[in-house]
């Protein structure tokens, strides 16, 4: 998840990490995830953000918004990465 948010620099949102393929659990007990690019004003990728839950289907594009606005607010425009 990690990995493809980087690539794509786009918002990664999983219901089910068993039904991703090549999840990498960071906990046994991740049932839901959602990943976000940090991406500077200049367009230079910082790094991702990874939120996990115990919940499936945690996440959805309020979400993605809520963070991607503190994230931009933070760290410069992420360029519409969950549009």
């Amino acid at each position: 998840m990690c990995g493809a948010a980087a690539r794509t620099r786009e918002v990664q949102v999983v219901d089910d990490v068993e039904a991703f393929p090549g999840h990498i659990a960071c906990s046994s007990s991740t049932r839901s995830e959602i990943v976000l690019p940090v991406i500077a004003a200049g367009g230079r990728l910082l790094g991702v953000l990874d939120i996990d839950s115990d919940r499936p289907a945690a996440f959805d594009g309020a979400d993605a918004e809520g963070l991607g606005a503190i994230l931009r607010a933070t760290f410069g425009e992420l360029e519409g990465a969950w549009r």
